[in-house]
């Protein structure tokens, strides 16, 4: 059996579509095709079914999931199994949010790159549910995410990496415009401007807008950080973000803070793995790398 095959399945799963998958692989898709034909051949099975334009999983394609990852685990720990890390070849794929991934973690993976150059590292900008559940299926090796979405199992592990306080925000001339999200029964007609909406910190704003009874007139969904601030800088809303996403333009005056009852709310920042999962040395390099970098003041436990 050609692992190159299982490989292409696992990156499949990963990306959401063959298209994805190629181009992740710089492979043609015809290419993917075959490599799956090969595998759904080799194993006497159906892999995937065309459902109108999309390639969905049969059932046989979902039991193969925990097989491959494991075949896929011990070949990566074949590939590790030098303890240099400046010759290490192994692989990690690491599931980030969005925010964590643009403004917090560009240090680790500078000092990952320069510990272990030879090493490949896969980063996926996912939301913090995406993420998580990715570990649970084993397609992350690790992931980083808001504990506040809850829902971890105990399954996985983690260790906290950091609070983060939230803060509303705006042009200076919307402040201006709309400077108080405190007083309650307020009708305020200016858009949100938020990324998908099971975000943590999309939700804890909503939530608070309803206990607040304060009304804005609609909702953007975006799925860019940078363009979200950059249309508010441009008078086209308001967002609410990690203070880390937008300090910069705060201190420069582009965005300015509008106050809320939401200042002692912050929300944790997590490494997590599943228990289950062979901690290579460049696993291990990344966990050491994020402990040092973030200054974690908690022990690693298990979810609950």
């Amino acid at each position: 059996m050609d692992f190159k095959n299982l490989y292409t399945f696992q990156t499949i799963l990963e990306e959401g579509s063959f298209y994805k998958a190629a181009e992740r692989l710089s492979y043609t898709q015809s290419t993917i095709t075959n490599q799956i034909t090969q595998l759904e051949q080799e194993l006497h099975v159906r892999l995937f079914e065309k459902i109108g334009r999309k390639n969905e999983l049969t059932q046989e394609g979902k039991r193969l999931i925990p097989y491959v990852n494991q075949v896929l685990s011990s070949v990566n720990a074949l590939k590790s199994f030098d303890n240099s890390l400046a010759d290490n070849r192994g692989e990690i794929r690491i599931g980030v949010a969005e925010t964590f991934l643009c403004y917090r973690l560009p240090p680790v993976v500078r000092k990952f790159n320069r510990a272990a150059p030879k090493a490949t590292m896969l980063l996926h900008s996912l939301s913090c549910h995406n993420v998580r559940d990715s570990l649970i299926r084993g397609t992350c090796d690790v992931g980083i995410f808001y504990e506040e979405i809850g829902g971890i199992p105990d399954t996985l592990e983690f260790m906290r990496i950091g609070k983060f306080p939230l803060s509303l925000v705006a042009s200076p001339e919307t402040a201006e415009r709309y400077p108080d999200f405190i007083t309650h029964g307020q009708r305020i007609e200016i858009p949100l401007l938020s990324n998908e909406h099971n975000c943590i910190y999309r939700t804890i704003f909503e939530d608070y807008l309803r206990r607040k009874d304060i009304t804005l007139n609609k909702t953007v969904e975006l799925w860019s950080i940078p363009t979200i601030k950059n249309l508010v800088m441009n008078n086209m809303g308001i967002t609410f973000l990690p203070r880390f996403t937008t300090e910069t333009e705060v201190k420069n005056g582009t965005l300015r803070e509008i106050p809320t009852d939401l200042e002692d709310s912050p929300i944790t920042a997590i490494c997590c793995w599943h228990k289950n999962k062979w901690i290579s040395p460049i696993i291990r390099l990344f966990l050491d790398l994020c402990k040092e970098e973030y200054t974690a003041s908690e022990t690693t436990v298990s979810g609950t």
